[in-house]
Order: C-alpha cells, then sequence, then structure tokens
C-alpha cells in the first residue's frame, strides 16, 4: 500500500501534453516517471469522465451522461472505497467531484470546505468558479496535504480547460496554460514524492479547434497519463480510462 496523489488537469489533449509538459517528459526520460495515452470514453464531457475516473464505470454504465446531472455517482468511487477501508481522503476540486462523491446538488456555503471524515471525501476545498486559478488551486492541494496527510489526495485544476473553451486547443493561451500547470506540478510533484505518494497525472478529455469537447475527434479523446513513484513498480499501464479506477486502488492496497 501506498498513499496517492491523483493529479486531474481538466482539458488536457494528448498532442498538446507531448508539446508542452517539459517537466513531465524530463522525468520520464530519466526513467523517474512512465507515460502513457489513453482514449476518453463517449460522450468526452467532464462529469460523465470524472464518474469514470472515480469508479471504472464509462458514462453508458454509469447513467451520468451529461453535465448538468448533478448527483451522486452510482457506484462506489475510489474516496468511497478509501475511507470505508478506514483511509484518510482530501480534495481540492471543482465542486462537481463532491457531488459526484459526497453529496449533491453542492452548496457553496456548506460544501465550499469540507471537514467530516464520516464523508467519502473527508477534507475538502472545493472551488465552482471555471477560472479559479490553477496556482491557488496546488496551494489548495498542498495545504490539505500538510495539515492531514490524507492516504488519498486529489489535486483537480480547470486552468487549461478555461483556456480551451476561451480560446480553443490551438490557441498560444491553451498551450501556455498547460505549461502553466506543468510547471506547478515541477515545483509540487517532488514534495509528494518525497513524502512517500505514489502520483497519477491525467485529464477527463482534451479540446478541439472549436473551443469544445464533445466530438469524436482524437482532438478531444486522446489524454495523456503518468505514473510516478516506486509504488507503481509492477503495475501495468491502463489500456482504458475505465482501468484507471482500479489502478489507483490497487496502489492504496484495496484491490479486489
Amino acid at each position: 500500500m501506498s498513499r496517492l496523489a491523483f493529479v486531474l488537469l481538466d482539458g488536457l489533449g494528448a498532442a498538446t501534453a507531448r508539446r508542452c509538459m517539459s517537466c513531465l517528459r524530463a522525468l520520464t526520460e530519466a526513467g523517474q516517471a512512465r507515460f502513457t495515452e489513453l482514449e476518453a470514453e463517449l460522450p468526452p464531457l467532464s462529469r460523465p469522465l470524472y464518474a469514470t475516473l472515480l469508479s471504472g464505470l464509462s458514462p453508458a454504465r454509469s447513467g451520468i451522461l451529461r453535465n448538468d446531472d448533478a448527483r451522486l455517482c452510482p457506484a462506489p468511487t475510489i474516496f468511497q472505497r478509501a475511507r470505508d477501508a478506514g483511509l484518510s481522503t482530501a480534495a481540492a476540486a471543482y465542486s462537481w467531484m463532491s457531488e459526484l462523491c459526497n453529496r449533491a446538488p453542492f452548496e457553496p456555503e456548506r460544501d465550499r470546505l469540507t471537514d467530516d471524515p464520516a464523508l467519502p471525501i473527508g477534507h475538502g476545498l472545493f472551488y465552482s468558479q471555471d477560472a479559479y486559478p490553477d496556482d491557488e488551486l496546488f496551494r489548495d492541494a498542498e495545504a490539505l496535504r500538510l495539515r492531514y496527510g490524507p492516504d488519498l489526495l486529489l489535486a483537480h485544476s480547470m486552468g487549461i480547460d478555461f483556456a480551451g473553451h476561451a480560446a480553443g486547443a490551438d490557441a498560444p493561451a491553451y498551450r501556455e496554460a498547460a505549461r502553466a500547470a506543468d510547471g506547478l506540478l515541477a515545483r509540487y510533484l517532488p514534495r509528494w514524492l518525497d513524502a512517500g505518494y505514489a502520483v497519477l497525472i491525467t485529464s477527463d478529455h482534451g479540446m478541439d479547434a472549436d473551443c469544445g469537447h464533445y466530438d469524436n475527434t482524437e482532438p478531444v479523446r486522446r489524454v495523456p497519463l503518468w505514473l510516478a513513484g516506486r509504488a507503481w513498480n509492477g503495475l501495468p499501464l491502463p489500456a482504458r480510462q475505465t482501468q484507471v479506477a482500479d489502478l489507483m486502488l490497487a496502489v492504496l492496497g484495496l484491490a479486489e
């Protein structure tokens, strides 16, 4: 068993990752991380794919097929599984993660700051504005780690997705948002590895030149995934997005 940091870079397509994520590329070339690419499930929308990454169910199986379907994930999530096993959990994440894992609908005054170990995500700093800055988000995640030392930590940034919706995947702003996220990982990833965390970094979906991510195209569906930390040794790289949840459970020591 290892502690796990799950980093979700919302909206990052694989081609942009290969071009712009220089820190992660350096770690991969040095043998300190492993890299693969996955095909996002359909429909390639955020809430359905959050449910996929958290539970292993495709959107067709979970029944969560649209972004405005605000309800709990119908299958146990990695956070519920961790909580039920007595592990501590924390997330700095978009509010939809709270709705999928803890309670729905999200009520900011009640749920933005969560400190209740009885919930699947026991400690949370949840935001609901897509423009929430990535540097603040990573500070939130690190603050949760330092305060609670969770066994399972989620850091979910929205800056790349926000830039893509504003300007499209071919725009300099989209690529610069990816570079900024890579720079933030250059700061925090070594800290998490030194603290004994296995780190999984991926995306829910990519982005296209039309400033969206609905179509069945490679720029929308092809996403990156990195594994960093010794705890992944001996575990196979996932071949499908539906396998990511089981991989995370395996490194937590919760595989069935």
